[in-house]
């Protein structure tokens, strides 16, 4: 059994997920300056591809996808159009205007992995894909990074296991969220001197996740290695994933995986090596985690 296969039984996509998808597809449509009739093509893409799933292994990763490259074809740009790059440089910045605040939080904790873990966590919120860009007030949630309390903490096992890993996988999210989890790579470097992280941001543009472009930006590749996971979805759908990020993703002795879309995609593989930290923000996400919207999540896979 595929991946998509094993999604697809283990998930499907559930009834509860189509108004998002719809939503985001016209708010993709309105960054890119689509008129109207242009914007009831782009939905139409996004209604078939539901209707589609219904009787084909297809996850809400792929329609996302199909949407983000209709929309390119109807504004006439060029395949690596970024949709949401204003949005991104945005996000990046404001995020960085925090670095300084937020790394004397961590100094001054008696609990600095703890805390750093917290920040990167709660700095899941920067997702258009689960939040439209309109209606989250950045400012407002990024003062409040060190306020969200976990409720689902797997940090002791998680902690175990880095004593004696020594290489660890860290695959990212979105933008302005990878520079909270750069201020937590550092306390993990600091930890745990002889860890060596590679991290792992999108190939191409889609939504407001990072790629290597936008890490470069921030500073992630000179923090540590950092590849492109050859994803060109808003998760990592390992299959369809570069040869060189499958290979690691086999033989590092640890996995942090950021955000829902890295949930979605990677839950079913049941591996006790993978770790989700993410911030959950909706109803149907909270059901499968069982725990409360609005919280944090460190699980072990």
């Amino acid at each position: 059994m595929n991946i998509i296969e094993e999604n697809k039984r283990f998930f499907g996509i559930a009834s509860d997920c189509y108004s998002c998808v719809i939503n985001q597809a016209r708010t993709a449509a309105g960054l890119a300056a689509l008129d109207e009739e242009q914007t009831s093509r782009v939905v139409a893409v996004a209604e078939a591809g539901l209707e589609r799933s219904k009787t084909t292994p297809l996850l809400v990763q792929h329609i996302i996808r199909n949407v983000a490259d209709a929309i390119i074809q109807e504004s006439g740009e060029s395949p690596e159009f970024d949709i949401y790059a204003e949005v991104k440089e945005q996000s990046n910045t404001l995020s960085l205007n925090y670095v300084k605040l937020l790394q004397k939080k961590i100094d001054g904790s008696a609990l600095p992995f703890e805390t750093g873990l917290q920040i990167a966590a709660a700095g899941n919120i920067i997702d258009f894909g689960a939040k439209n860009h309109v209606s989250l007030n950045l400012a407002k949630e990024l003062e409040l990074l060190t306020t969200i309390s976990f409720t689902r903490y797997d940090v002791e096992p998680f902690k175990k296991a880095l004593d004696t890993a020594s290489t660890l996988l860290y695959i990212c999210d979105n933008c302005g969220e990878i520079v909270f989890d750069m201020l937590f790579i550092k306390q993990l470097l600091h930890t745990y001197p002889g860890l060596q992280i590679v991290a792992a941001v999108r190939d191409k543009p889609i939504i407001n996740d990072a790629t290597l472009e936008d890490a470069k930006v921030v500073g992630l590749d000179r923090l540590v290695t950092t590849i492109s996971s050859g994803s060109i979805y808003p998760g990592t759908i390992l299959s369809e994933t570069s040869e060189e990020f499958q290979k690691l993703f086999k033989s590092a002795d640890l996995i942090l995986a950021k955000g829902q879309g890295n949930f979605e995609t990677l839950l079913p593989l049941a591996d006790k090596k993978l770790y989700f930290l993410l911030r959950i923000k909706c109803e149907y996400m909270a059901s499968l985690a069982q725990v409360d919207k609005d919280s944090l999540v460190l699980m072990q896979g």
